[in-house]
């Protein structure tokens, strides 16, 4: 009997023996960094000559490993390889196809910590933030092989006089899955599963900046038995094979999760009819934010302050669900800032792998200058409060920030940095609070602290976010709890972890017979 779904447990580090397990599991990966990936199309392990370098953002001169870079031919057979195995894989019963996810759920609860110091390494995750990549990973497959189970049972119809009457769910087809580099497991993991539980095969373009702890996903994924071919491991960059596999006739869908400007980018080019395409292409895109949390007059100042430093500053910002607004009202504005700069100023910066460490570095050198660009801009817009300063010698390490004082279209309250930099504005009224929290072109997540009843039920209707959080952090939406997607140039609103996402990639059949 299976069991319902529930959450993974994350793991207590204060407790020295989960210490000391996640330290070991940092020394074994650390003994194997440096290794070489190949390619996996239809099982097959193919090395390339090019190679797609991954470094430790903590320490830019240790590469993580070397991971074969595909090309435009290999692009091909990849997505080849996918169209005949789907053939043979829609076959498989879901239930089946359900229990391949939780075998790998099972294979990454042995191999949590060992994950986990994989991400702290490439992506530059603390510990706690890389255990929670990884128990959200593993919730994934928990759940989407519970929802392929359940949607695969008679679904209902109203009955009619002298008809059987019937609808199932089928799979599409190919998929093309390109996954962020922020959550390398838990979202490479969900937006890759979910397609294949519900029958379809995908070709799988991991991020180029965390293309290594994407292997080891594979890895446990072959481990569990899956069929050669389900899943196709694609490497490469987006100019050589990226517009390649959303353009390609045989496509039937690209999951995508990134920037606005490439999610654009691909729901375009996926608009586009190819010679011998037969379908319409679906795109699911999850595409950032550019999230704010109002803080009330009438609320706990210091609970809202810590909610925000989480919400802010987990991942060094990088997240598409942080806050990188608050917005203060009233005569709560000055306490506020007076909290934030103690507050913030205590976060420990440093590298990922140091228990401890608060905020850790930025992804790259890509990412650290146009962070460091944005901050001189703030400095033009805002009252610097605290922070402000960045150092790329050893890694891409940036100070937790704040700009106070700064006007609702100002750049750094518009544009989405994707780091650690929060900007401060004070609003008059509540009403002017969702205003500006609504006037931004993102729609992702959103916060409220206050006390007033009247506030909050204001913000229920009129906060247009598709992910808004009351008197909480606006980050670490739980599988299954809190359905995730967003509104406006944020995405499809595809609501990974909810019970509508596998019918993405699935279309309905309604069957008639007269008897």
């Amino acid at each position: 009997m299976l069991k319902p779904f529930s959450n993974e447990p994350l793991t207590d580090f204060t407790r020295e023996e989960n210490r000391s397990k996640m330290k070991e599991a940092l020394q074994k990966v650390r003994n194997s960094l440096g290794r070489e990936y190949p390619l996996i199309i239809g099982g097959e392990q193919i090395y390339t000559e090019e190679k797609i370098i991954s470094y430790n953002p903590s320490r830019h001169s240790e590469v993580v490993g070397k991971v074969s870079r595909a090309d435009r031919a290999l692009a091909q057979r990849a997505v080849e390889t996918a169209a005949e195995t789907f053939l043979s894989w829609r076959q498989v019963p879901p239930e089946a196809r359900a229990r391949y996810l939780f075998k790998a759920a099972a294979i990454m609860r042995k191999r949590k910590h060992e994950l986990s110091a994989w991400m702290v390494l490439e992506a530059g995750k603390n510990w706690v933030e890389a255990d929670a990549d990884t128990a959200e990973a593993i919730d994934f497959l928990e759940f989407y092989g519970r929802e392929m189970i359940r949607l695969a049972q008679p679904q209902p119809v109203t009955p009619y006089p002298g008809e059987e009457n019937t609808l199932e769910y089928l799979p599409l087809g190919v998929g093309v899955i390109i996954p962020p580099w922020n959550f390398p497991l838990a979202i490479l993991t969900g937006t890759t599963v979910g397609p294949v539980v519900a029958g379809n095969t995908v070709v799988l373009k991991p991020a180029s900046n965390t293309p290594v702890i994407a292997y080891k996903f594979m890895e446990i994924m072959q481990e569990a038995g899956l069929p050669p071919g389900v899943i196709n491991f694609l490497p490469g960059s987006g100019s050589e094979i990226g517009d390649f596999l959303v353009g390609h006739p045989l496509i039937h869908f690209i999951n995508f999760t990134g920037s606005k400007d490439v999610g654009l980018h691909i729901n375009s080019l996926a608009a586009q009819i190819a010679p011998g395409q037969k379908w319409i292409k679906r795109v699911a895109a999850e595409m950032g934010g550019k999230d704010a949390i109002i803080i009330d007059e009438d609320c706990d100042l210091d609970d809202a302050v810590a909610g925000v430093i989480t919400s802010a500053y987990g991942f060094s910002g990088q997240k598409c669900s942080a806050c990188s607004r608050l917005i203060v009202v009233g005569d709560a504005y000055r306490p506020v800032l007076d909290k934030l700069a103690e507050k913030v100023a205590q976060l420990k910066t440093g590298p990922a792998e140091d228990y401890g460490t608060d905020v850790g570095p930025v992804i790259d050198e890509a990412s650290f200058n146009k962070i460091m660009s944005y901050i001189r801009i703030g400095r033009e817009e805002g009252h610097l409060l605290t922070g402000g300063q960045g150092d790329s010698s050893v890694g891409y390490f940036i100070q937790p920030t704040v700009f106070a004082g700064v006007a609702p279209h100002a750049r750094i309250a518009q544009e989405e940095i994707f780091g650690p930099v929060l900007a401060v504005i004070q609003a008059r009224t509540f009403d002017e609070a969702i205003a500006i929290a609504n006037d931004t072109e993102y729609g992702l997540t959103g916060g409220v602290y206050s006390r007033n009843r009247a506030h909050l039920e204001k913000a229920r209707r009129e906060f247009h976010v598709g992910n808004l959080y009351f008197n909480r952090k606006c980050t670490g939406a739980l599988v299954g709890v809190q359905p995730f997607g967003g509104f406006k140039m944020s995405g499809t609103n595809s609501k990974a972890g909810g019970r509508d996402y596998l019918k993405l990639f699935m279309q309905a059949k309604s069957i008639s017979e007269r008897f």
